[in-house]
């Protein structure tokens, strides 16, 4: 006997978010490592936020929520809250109920930047790695370093002289006309963009010079996992401080060794490694001058090693760019494209720490 083509919806339901995801979604070892790094975060959040006065949103949702965007490719905010309306799955991870109305795509990016501007992002990703170790599942000896060009939030025609001199757009005067820069001089320090000031017109090989910012990791090597990770503005020195600033920020002084590839191979970037007692294994540029590198790192076969294990680096810079979408910035400012770069990294640390967990227990 056929059946009629008709939806039946019961009165009541007793089915729970929970019901609706799989016991082997990859999202439930997540979310309890995620709940677990947030709940030591509590009394950051408390002194955030004024004791009387109308209820927020809750900063715990605001952060799993963040994180659902990064792991699921949404491009903006407003496609995230449709999401969230109807994803049974969205809804679960974040801790909104079935019933519970979604909120405002412009109230979610208020409370969000609110939250991101007092170094959360920076102490979230600290809680995940203090996750990490406390498995033993990081090293405190070894490390990679390595930077990638993020692309701001701004366009070329964004980019105007700093004192303020009127322009006629180029085209022949229509806003929109295919800008023609051809034969002007263009440079951070006589000019700066109009949409995103903290962007600095950077070029990294072989590739046209765009509006940037630069972004850091400090990886260890047990695991793969990212230890720090931050943004700074363009330019040509920027990589080696920030690499710099970061090994300062280990606990201890320990002897410890760091793989760097050949653009950090500076004299000043080697002696400021030794300086800290880190033995710097970068590799030799000898294209154009004599490396800083000698043959007392070289000879040692840790050395070749540590280049080695470097690549793994990339694949953290893969993931935000290929899947997590950020390849293309869309926050204006540093504070904020640091803030998202950190609990980016965070992400994809998360992403790797039930297989580790996992492979360890077995």
């Amino acid at each position: 006997m056929r059946g009629a083509d008709v939806t039946q919806e019961s009165l009541f339901t007793v089915a729970k978010l929970a019901d609706f995801v799989p016991a082997d979604h990859p999202l439930r070892s997540i979310r309890e490592l995620a709940d677990e790094a947030l709940r030591r975060m509590s009394g950051l959040f408390s002194a955030l936020y004024a004791d009387t006065g109308r209820a927020s949103i809750a900063p715990e949702k605001l952060m799993r929520a963040q994180l659902l965007q990064l792991f699921y490719s949404i491009r903006s905010e407003r496609m995230l809250m449709e999401q969230l309306h109807y994803n049974l799955l969205f809804r679960w991870f974040v801790g909104i109920a079935i019933d519970e109305p979604v909120w405002d795509h412009s109230v979610f990016s208020k409370n969000r930047d609110r939250l991101n501007g007092n170094e959360v992002a920076s102490e979230f990703l600290a809680e995940v790695v203090r996750l990490a170790e406390k498995r033993g599942l990081m090293s405190d000896e070894h490390f990679s370093v390595d930077g990638t060009l993020l692309q701001a939030w701004a366009s070329h025609k964004s980019f105007r002289p700093k004192d303020g001199t009127p322009k006629d757009p180029p085209g022949g005067g229509h806003r929109n006309a295919q800008p023609d820069f051809k034969g002007q001089k263009r440079r951070n320090d006589t000019h700066e963009s109009a949409s995103d000031p903290d962007a600095r017109l950077y070029r990294k090989g072989n590739t046209g010079a765009q509006l940037s910012y630069q972004a850091h990791v400090l990886m260890e090597h047990r695991s793969g996992l990212v230890r720090a990770a931050c943004v700074t503005q363009a330019s040509g020195h920027g990589e080696r401080d920030a690499a710099l600033a970061m090994l300062g920020s280990l606990r201890g002084r320990r002897r410890r060794t760091l793989a760097a590839d050949k653009g950090y191979d500076t004299a000043d970037f080697v002696a400021g490694c030794r300086a800290m007692g880190i033995t710097p294994h970068v590799a030799q540029n000898t294209s154009h001058r004599r490396s800083a590198i000698d043959g007392r790192t070289t000879r040692h076969a840790g050395y070749a090693i540590s280049l080695r294990t470097r690549a793994w680096i990339e694949t953290h810079f893969g993931w935000l760019k290929a899947a997590a979408g950020m390849r293309q910035v869309k926050q204006r400012g540093l504070t904020k494209v640091e803030a998202l770069f950190q609990l980016a990294m965070a992400a994809s640390n998360l992403v790797r720490l039930p297989k580790l967990i996992a492979a360890g227990a077995a």
